[in-house]
């Protein structure tokens, strides 16, 4: 059963799972016997969440959040700058899906061995009927493939950005990270060899792209963080890398991530 909105002149208090109204803004109410002060968050989705102390006052919560609003506002214009505008793909035939900036129509094998893997073949990416059939099987062979492929790229551009950055090149993987583009991590007591992960929705992206995140990666190599002087290596290397990255944060959330839909909806 949906909460009812609450009208901020209403003279009732604030309960776990309300929706309070301030000013044409809706917010979420979550309540804590913990919590000694009011908060705000602005969720992925641009849902705004007030978190409010047991037995407050409505109208103090009400106060907090017009004090706050400038804050909301600017923040739920970045969520819905940022948020992922691509909707969940079909394993279907001729469904789009893009590798290093191109286009590849999918084609579903009805001859080919059940698990055969994802294969590009004359600029169309095979996938069995029996994973397209099934969403979990279907995605497992098509992030695989984006692995292997992505892999095979991106080890030969490791060495060339390595040198140009005056870092020692690391062992190099391609796997779900989970939303990130890419990770390093040091050797033990930074005597071995480091490890660079790139997740593998990454390779969707065009090649300057990708370029830009192991480069990117390849500057924690030699510097922690992203302080002055992680920019400042990454620049030397990458002049432009500003606008590449203003490109990779737009052009980014448009790419698959793996969500996939039933073929009848």
């Amino acid at each position: 059963m949906t909460a009812p909105i609450l009208d901020s002149a209403a003279p009732v208090a604030l309960s776990e799972g309300d929706r309070l109204a301030v000013d044409g803004l809706a917010l979420k109410v979550r309540v804590s016997p913990r919590r000694r002060r009011f908060a705000l968050t602005v969720e992925l989705d641009a849902a705004v969440t007030l978190h409010a102390p047991q037995g407050c006052s409505k109208a103090d919560a009400v106060d907090f959040v017009r004090a706050h609003r400038d804050w909301v506002a600017d923040k739920v214009a970045l969520r819905e700058r940022t948020r992922p505008l691509t909707p969940p793909k079909r394993l279907v035939e001729g469904e789009v899906f893009r590798y290093l900036g191109r286009t590849y129509r999918l084609t579903v094998d009805h001859e080919c061995a059940a698990e055969a893997p994802v294969r590009l073949v004359a600029g169309r990416l095979v996938l069995s009927a029996t994973q397209a059939s099934d969403a979990a099987l279907g995605r497992a062979a098509l992030t695989a493939w984006y692995c292997r492929a992505g892999r095979r790229w991106a080890v030969g551009r490791l060495q060339p950005w390595a040198a140009r950055m005056g870092v020692p090149e690391p062992a190099l993987d391609v796997s779900d990270l989970g939303g990130r583009w890419g990770s390093y991590r040091p050797g033990p007591d930074n005597r071995e060899k480091g490890r660079m992960s790139l997740g593998w929705p990454l390779f969707q992206l065009p090649m300057h792209l990708v370029d830009y995140v192991i480069a990117h990666e390849l500057a924690h190599v030699k510097v922690h963080g992203h302080g002055p002087g992680f920019w400042a290596l990454l620049g030397r290397a990458l002049p432009e890398y500003e606008e590449r990255k203003a490109e990779l944060d737009e052009l980014g959330r448009r790419m698959w991530m793996g969500d996939l839909t039933q073929k009848d909806e």
